[in-house]
């Protein structure tokens, strides 16, 4: 266990001691919760419990935290617990367990913060999910960045993870796709030709149309209609640009597990098949010749057409088979990242879900909000059709990749985001993504200096007495919260937890080396210094990593 998972048993085994004395009645007492106190005077951790258990005990929360501090205070993780009005519980960390912690983070290393579960959960993650009619730009890069991050959060959490993402390669967009390649196809063989009205702009198109024509220009040739040749067209655009986006994901350390095609869904018969299972369950009426879904039967503000009066589905019923396709695969848990301007699709497919048995706790959609990219002072407007926007692969080109991926996680996915690229492309403490690198890469340099010096790093020759100072102290209390940092962050589905915590370690970290000579003259003060930065130093690393960034040893 964690931390604070270890308190909350502390807690509980605390109240049994009380109840046990007959100091106050067994009952079923309020879920026991552990809080980080706003004030670093008021504790390392807090819990309410007394304040949420009073009417359960019919006693003040002041006489319920009394009653059960004295037993919390007996462990050895514990220095004091204060009891505070109106029934606040507040317990201060023992230096003794806290040198305990930096013996583990020693010796675990690489695998520290890492937690297991005796029953790990199988998740499916789906994000970017990108329409392959183009390159992908910052909004998908955000999404991606996030996706990622809380994959390898939930697997540090003791989970399974799979990432998966949906290839939107069927319908109309698909099709207009297609027939904007073949324009310019025709219009680099010289032809004048009317370009669809509504059609794909962009500069990529034609590179793509020029692809075709170098490699299957004879295929082409061969096909009787223009619409055979647009579908053609339309098949080979997806191919190009699939590839492409799995390139830049790759460049940007995101790899997908499965690559999921809409295309094969309706091909395989899925769509026809959930049509029919849904018929069969009653979930379906007709209406003006269209087939509508009952989704309000399951918390949706309205029904929801699923096939239309020309017998076409909807795209919510490839969706619905799409997630059917995920429960028949097993998963505990289905996240899904969607964008900003799918909100009030969250309500029909939960309903969708339920109505097939899949549980509420056992699907959730996150929104990634709208990212605008600054450029000196003014937005970047954004449209693929339009061939006005910013690429990732142009970003990651411009600022590299571990500042792309930091900026993308360092705000809430609940919160629209301002990229700005003057920040992201300075090389000073104001950048945060240098600032944490630098902590880094200032502790590998003590201990090059120390080995220039001849001077030996014993972890074990090191005496806990040196850590009773504010700056020590404060690291060592951080290094005891990154397991439940992790754990924490996974559970909420907030990455952004983590580089707030990695911050506030490299903060720490830095106030440290300013106040404390790390290579002292006595042996013993030296090596519990060395070792104190040798915990920081893995925790930075541990922790950049889980974001997808570097930690460099040298700057």
């Amino acid at each position: 266990m964690n931390t604070k998972d270890t308190i909350a048993q502390i807690v509980k085994d605390a109240l049994a001691g009380a109840a046990g004395e007959g100091i106050m009645a067994a009952a079923e007492a309020p879920p026991v919760k552990i809080e980080y106190p706003k004030e670093e005077r008021f504790g390392d951790y807090a819990t309410p419990f007394a304040m949420e258990a009073a009417r359960v005990f019919r006693k003040s929360p002041f006489e319920i935290g009394t009653a059960i501090a004295k037993h919390i205070e007996k462990s050895s993780l514990v220095e004091r617990v204060d009891v505070v009005k109106p029934g606040f519980i507040n317990i201060f960390l023992s230096a003794r367990y806290l040198c305990d912690v930096l013996q583990t983070v020693l010796a675990e290393k690489d695998s520290y913060g890492r937690n297991s579960r005796q029953a790990p959960r199988r998740i499916n993650i789906e994000f970017v999910s990108a329409n392959p009619t183009g390159p992908l730009n910052i909004v998908s890069a955000r999404a991606a960045a996030i996706g990622d991050t809380l994959a390898n959060l939930l697997e540090a959490a003791g989970d399974r993870v799979d990432r998966e993402f949906y290839v939107n390669d069927f319908g109309n967009q698909v099709l207009l796709l297609g027939q904007s390649v073949l324009c310019r196809y025709r219009e680099i063989s010289g032809e004048t030709v009317s370009f669809p009205v509504d059609g794909y702009h962009g500069a990529y198109v034609r590179d793509i149309a020029a692809h075709i024509r170098e490699n299957f220009n004879a295929q082409v040739e061969a096909l009787p209609s223009d619409d055979e040749k647009a579908g053609f067209m339309a098949v080979k655009a997806i191919e190009y640009n699939v590839s492409g986006q799995r390139h830049d994901l790759a460049r940007f350390n995101v790899n997908f597990t499965t690559w999921f095609s809409e295309r094969g869904l309706h091909e395989s018969g899925a769509v026809a098949h959930t049509r029919d299972e849904m018929k069969a369950r009653g979930l379906l009426y007709e209406e003006a010749g269209k087939t509508v879904f009952r989704s309000t039967d399951f918390g949706d503000d309205k029904d929801r057409v699923v096939v239309r009066d020309d017998g076409r589905p909807t795209y919510m019923l490839a969706d619905i088979a799409y997630h059917r396709d995920k429960i028949a695969r097993g998963y505990d848990l289905v996240i899904d990242i969607w964008g900003p301007d799918h909100h009030g699709y969250i309500a029909r497919m939960a309903g969708a879900m339920k109505a097939f048995g899949y549980g509420e706790d056992a699907f959730r959609v996150l929104i990634a909000q709208q990212v605008n990219l600054v450029m000196e002072g003014e937005l970047v407007k954004m449209s693929k059709r339009l061939g006005k926007f910013s690429t990732m692969s142009e970003l990651l080109d411009e600022i590299g990749v571990d500042v792309a991926r930091y900026f993308f996680i360092m705000r809430s996915i609940d919160s629209h985001l301002d990229f700005d690229l003057a920040l992201a492309k300075k090389q000073s403490s104001e950048n945060p993504v240098f600032y944490l690198q630098y902590a880094h890469a200032r502790i590998c340099s003590i201990f090059r200096e120390a080995q220039k010096r001849d001077l030996g790093y014993e972890p074990s020759e090191r005496d806990g007495a040196h850590y009773d100072n504010p700056e020590a102290l404060a690291l060592l209390k951080l290094l005891a919260r990154f397991p439940e940092e992790i754990a924490d962050a996974a559970n909420a589905c907030e990455p952004h937890r983590v580089t707030n915590y990695l911050l506030r370690l490299a903060q720490g970290y830095h106030r440290f080396y300013t106040e404390h000579r790390v290579l002292a003259d006595d042996a013993v003060q030296r090596n519990s210094y060395m070792a104190l930065c040798d915990g920081v130093r893995i925790v930075l690393k541990n922790g950049l990593g889980l974001l997808g960034v570097s930690a460099p040893e040298r700057m």
